[in-house]
């Protein structure tokens, strides 16, 4: 493995680890966490700022719901499943979370005028993937995407799709991809429903990516068995293509799990499932982000955004009230207060990879100042109540939450 691979990194970085008691299962450690908490912050701002509203669904549920909804016939082989003994029936981690949003949706009558519904979810999922192919965090058994459905009437389809097109802009440019490439993936050999279905969803998700201003390629056979998805793939540093956001229209699941809303005429009529992801999971996202920043993410992303550098024993005192100003300012702060040189502490915090350092001193002290010190080499010294407003605009991140 080379050095920006994110397993080094997530060693190096004190993130994260794997071991062989939970083979494809990641132990978080606190800088790690963080880092996984910010990204989600961040997407669930984005998401309610698009319109949807979040929920949460079990992840154990009946088989037979996997059954009727056709993801065992799928993915059986790669799903957990267990007897429940006292109710005499088989249970399985679920896989993903769509049956669960319909289960949502179906819990009462829908009006036309409710629609669309937009539910997002950050879903716990489960797959027994092979061990062969299981690689850090890019490849796990234990995942958590960032789910989203919409449930519509055709007339929606259009709108949505260029919604979340929108969406997917602006998170992939705020986190280092300003450009991404589309690929339209359609039928597979082993599908749910009719030549009729398929060719009325493919030409409708055609329609929607055209006047959302998409340009794709098309991938024959490789779209999900319940409908065809745009893909969208990422360049990394490394000229490296990483599939991340998927929109998949959907007109089985509605009807396989009986999701119905009353429109305008006073009938039952079957919704438009749209499926959404703009990371897709969160972990291999987060692999990718480590590899294409090497480690050095943007500031507002970093586990620790400030480490606080004491010149000598003696500014401990005032290096911990600068500490505390500026975590009520909401930044991610440590205090480096060991006996050691200026120098190593600078070292050791670049070896981290903490984006910006504060040293403090005698005249710091003295005068109620901090000396700032950025990545980049660019120094500074504020007074302290500047210093703390300009480093908690630094420390931002694009959606304020």
């Amino acid at each position: 493995m080379n050095d920006i691979d994110h397993r080094v990194l997530g060693n190096k970085l004190d993130l994260f680890h794997q071991q062989e008691e939970g083979a494809g299962m990641v132990f978080w450690h606190p800088r790690g966490w963080a880092l996984y908490r910010v990204l989600e912050d961040y997407i669930r701002a984005r998401m309610r700022r698009a319109g949807f509203r979040e929920i949460r669904t079990p992840q154990l549920l009946a088989r037979s719901l996997w059954q009727k909804s056709g993801h065992w016939e799928k993915f059986g082989a790669a799903m957990y499943s267990l007897a429940d003994a006292q109710e005499e029936r088989a249970l399985c981690l679920k896989p993903m979370s769509c049956p669960c949003h319909v289960q949502v949706f179906n819990h009462h009558v829908r009006s036309y005028r409710e629609l669309p519904v937009r539910y997002s979810e950050f879903g716990a999922c489960h797959r027994d993937e092979p061990s062969g192919s299981l690689e850090g965090l890019k490849r796990t058994r234990a995942f958590v995407q960032d789910d989203a459905h919409v449930f519509c009437a055709d007339v929606h389809i259009e709108a949505e799709v260029a919604r979340f097109c929108a969406l997917l802009r602006g998170v992939y440019a705020d986190l280092g991809f300003p450009s991404f490439k589309v690929a339209l993936a359609t039928r597979p050999v082993q599908r749910a429903g009719s030549d009729a279905v398929w060719d009325r969803a493919e030409a409708a998700l055609a329609k929607a990516a055209r006047a959302a201003g998409l340009e794709f390629d098309v991938r024959d056979g490789e779209g999900a068995f319940y409908g065809p998805k745009l893909e969208f793939h990422l360049t990394d540093n490394r000229a490296r293509s990483w599939q991340c956001g998927t929109i998949q229209l959907d007109f089985v699941l509605p009807d396989r799990l009986d999701a119905e809303f009353v429109n305008e005429r006073n009938e039952r009529e079957r919704p438009v499932m749209i499926h959404h992801a703009v990371l897709g999971s969160m972990e291999r996202f987060i692999a990718m982000l480590l590899e294409h920043h090497e480690g050095w993410l943007p500031v507002w992303l970093a586990p620790d955004q400030v480490v606080i550098a004491t010149i000598s024993d003696a500014n401990t005192a005032y290096a911990q009230e600068v500490m505390q100003a500026l975590d009520d300012a909401g930044i991610r702060v440590i205090l480096d207060n060991r006996p050691e040189r200026l120098e190593k502490k600078i070292v050791d915090a670049r070896e981290k990879q903490v984006p910006i350092l504060v040293a403090v001193g005698s005249r710091d002290e003295r005068d109620r100042t901090i000396s700032i010190r950025l990545r980049d080499g660019q120094q500074s010294t504020l007074v302290l109540a500047e210093g703390v407003e300009y480093l908690r605009r630094a420390a931002l991140p694009p959606v304020v939450c």
